[in-house]
């Protein structure tokens, strides 16, 4: 009985890539606003995924919305499209899976995202600038082949002109993010596996 259970699980397909699209709500974070949760607006996203193993993967994310703000204390307001593209490292508090391709996977854990992106922004002058990723989420297997996944990230940005202004606060500071503009992002994304693995080449059963 054994032998039959292991066998039937070794014959499942694993599956190196995922792809699929995310939506939500993004939220600029600057002089005009401190709060990541407050003036949020749609978010749509392009996701795919290369799983290195059950615990590790890279995510790669084409998004855009609009970052909106305004002064309470003057007579400013703005509202500027902005598009992201960025690369992350996923990492699974357990290993991700239905179960039957490799022992012990889980269809449900938790992780952990950091990466590198760059903005392109709108606005007085349009621009573009690197972001720093830094989130957390939770993933779900709803199928053999479906994920889904809810997760929270802050985006800090090395520019101050999100919000079409630099240093309108007159704040003296220095760093790599000292004084900058950033956004979060609120994504639930659904994606699809493909490409399946070899067996004999890659197996990441533990």
């Amino acid at each position: 009985m054994t032998i039959t259970m292991v066998a039937n699980a070794q014959a499942e397909p694993e599956y190196k890539m995922e792809i699929g699209a995310g939506a939500g709500l993004a939220s600029y974070v600057g002089d005009y606003n401190s709060n990541p949760l407050k003036g949020m607006q749609p978010w749509l996203a392009l996701v795919a995924k290369y799983r290195l193993d059950p615990r590790v993967a890279l995510a790669f994310d084409l998004g855009t919305a609009k970052l909106k703000g305004e002064a309470a204390n003057e007579e400013y307001q703005f509202s500027h499209q902005m598009t992201e593209a960025d690369v992350r490292l996923e990492y699974n508090f357990w290993p991700y899976g239905t179960g039957l391709e490799y022992r012990g996977a889980q269809r449900f854990t938790p992780f952990i995202t950091l990466g590198l992106g760059t903005t392109l922004y709108g606005g007085p002058e349009d621009g573009a600038t690197m972001n720093l990723p830094i989130g957390a989420g939770i993933k779900y297997k709803i199928g053999n082949r479906l994920n889904l996944t809810a997760e929270w990230a802050m985006r800090f940005t090395l520019s101050d002109k999100l919000d079409g202004r630099k240093d309108p606060l007159g704040i003296k500071s220095s760093g790599l993010f000292k004084n900058t503009d950033g956004y979060s992002v609120l994504q639930i994304a659904l994606t699809y596996d493909l490409w399946e693995k070899c067996k004999t080449c890659n197996n990441d059963r533990y």
